[in-house]
């Protein structure tokens, strides 16, 4: 009898997380991408190459340092990163939607819920060791070449 109620309050997340996706969440990630896109998350904030939120993420767009742009889509008021896609295209930054402000939350290794992160190709401070450096640069290349393909299949 408890199971029941259990998979039944599953389920209801499952439609309330895929209805409160905002109307400019596109580029939408898929399922695919988006555990490759969370697994990159978890290396960069490991090697401390990840920028957590709305201000610090705008903040290292105006001063020029690029990376891949992951932002929530379940984002409510839509008006708080309604400007962060047009700073990411501005300064040729790849940017792509992940479903959950949570699940980017903890990819990102906080317990609070984050609505974009900016992932790094150098750390901020201090220096990478060159292989750490070659391997989040690989991933880094294959997900922007795969964002690109999905926002060229947009317009």
């Amino acid at each position: 009898m408890g199971s029941d109620s259990e998979t039944e309050k599953s389920a209801h997340k499952e439609k309330k997380k895929s209805v409160a996706l905002a109307p400019i969440a596109k580029p939408l990630a898929g399922k695919k991408l988006c555990k490759r896109t969370y697994k990159l998350i978890r290396r960069a904030a490991e090697q401390k190459c990840l920028k957590r939120g709305v201000k610090e993420v705008v903040k290292s767009i105006r001063r020029g340092h690029k990376g891949i742009c992951v932002i929530a889509g379940n984002i409510s008021p839509i008006d708080v990163i309604t400007h962060v896609p047009i700073l990411c295209e501005e300064a040729d930054i790849p940017y792509v939607y992940v479903p959950s402000k949570e699940d980017l939350a903890s990819a990102g290794a906080t317990k609070r819920p984050t609505c974009c992160v900016l992932v790094l190709n150098k750390p901020s401070k201090g220096e990478l060791s060159q292989e750490d450096q070659e391997k989040l640069k690989s991933e880094s290349d294959q997900i922007t070449s795969e964002i690109r393909e999905l926002t060229a299949s947009m317009f």
